[in-house]
C-alpha cells in the first residue's frame, strides 16, 4: 500500500545540500515527490511511496545529511497525488 506524507524540516537545512541529499535518498528508495526551500528557512517535502520505503525516507529526513542540523520535524499524512520522480524546487 502507498502512503503520502508532507514533511516540514526546521533547523540548519538550507545551504547544506539537504534537498539534493533528500532527492538522492528518495530515488534510492523509489520515493516520488518534491523538496522545496521555504522563506522561513525550513524545507517542505511532499513524498509518496510504499509504507516501508516511506518509513525509511522519513527516518532519513529526520536526521538529514551530515552538514545539516534538524531542530524540529513535522509529518502529516495526506491523499495520494501520483508524483512522477522526485524534484527539487
Amino acid at each position: 500500500m502507498k502512503r503520502r506524507a508532507v514533511l516540514r524540516v526546521f533547523g540548519r537545512v538550507q545551504g547544506v545540500n539537504y534537498r539534493r541529499a533528500a532527492q538522492r535518498e528518495a530515488v534510492r528508495l523509489n520515493i516520488t515527490g518534491f523538496a522545496r526551500n521555504m522563506p522561513d528557512e525550513s524545507v517542505w517535502i511532499e513524498a509518496e511511496g510504499t509504507e516501508e520505503d516511506m518509513a525509511a525516507f522519513i527516518a532519513w529526513c529526520e536526521k538529514g545529511p551530515p552538514r545539516s542540523v534538524v531542530d524540529r520535524f513535522e509529518v502529516q499524512d495526506g491523499d495520494l497525488v501520483g508524483y512522477k520522480g522526485f524534484e527539487i524546487y
